[in-house]
């Protein structure tokens, strides 16, 4: 399908029409962001066995003739402090998921800001050199108030560093484009430059 997406620059505001996915799946959707956030878990939690815990191994008493319980050494999982049964190990919770999917996810993340209006691209962020202040000034006259999060997405590091501080702004390199970052924020902003390393992902012209 075809989009009409605005271009903001210094000059004025002018449409570029973009072929994007027609229909939005969720459930692929859904399987990009849990592989995304899967990939991102450290998977360091470790708990100790028995043969770790900081315990002798030693019998607490003996077998017979005490009339209470058979017991090894107090370390066992059934005493407080002991070891514990199947607890979770360092492990890498990281798997594959199809380049296909993931590339049609990427697109219809994009397509789904591009149909509900949400989807912005800036020719140039004039006046914005680093500071913060300049780039409210420049969001103000773009249309970006603070009342929406956002996520910028622009090759320049000067301008992502003056949005940076933002709390309702997300800054991404354009090589760092996901569905995740997407769908966790109400707005999408690109610059030209990451638009079309975007159009090279996908594999189309930009």
């Amino acid at each position: 399908m075809v989009y009409q997406i605005p271009v903001l620059s210094s000059s004025g505001k002018r449409e570029l029409a973009a072929d994007l996915p027609a229909e939005v799946n969720p459930h692929l959707l859904w399987e990009v962001v849990r592989w995304q956030l899967a990939n991102r878990r450290r998977g360091t939690a470790s708990t100790k066995t028995r043969g770790e815990v900081a315990y002798s191994s030693r019998k607490i008493y003996p077998q017979k003739h005490t009339g209470r319980a058979r017991h090894g050494d107090i370390g066992a999982p059934i005493f407080v402090g002991g070891g514990t049964v199947f607890g979770p190990k360092p492990r890498d919770y990281g798997y594959t998921l199809p380049k296909k999917v993931r590339k049609a996810g990427l697109a219809m993340a994009v397509a789904d800001r591009a149909r509900e209006g949400k989807l912005l691209l800036v020719e140039d962020f004039a006046g914005v050199n680093g500071k913060t202040k300049e780039f409210l000034a420049w969001a103000k006259g773009a249309g970006l108030d603070g009342s929406e999060s956002v996520l910028l997405v622009t090759a320049s590091e000067l301008v992502r560093r003056a949005a940076r501080n933002l709390p309702w702004v997300v800054t991404l390199a354009p090589e760092g484009l996901n569905v995740y970052d997407i769908l966790r924020t109400e707005r999408l902003v690109m610059d030209l430059a990451a638009w079309e390393a975007f159009q090279a992902r996908m594999g189309g012209e930009a």
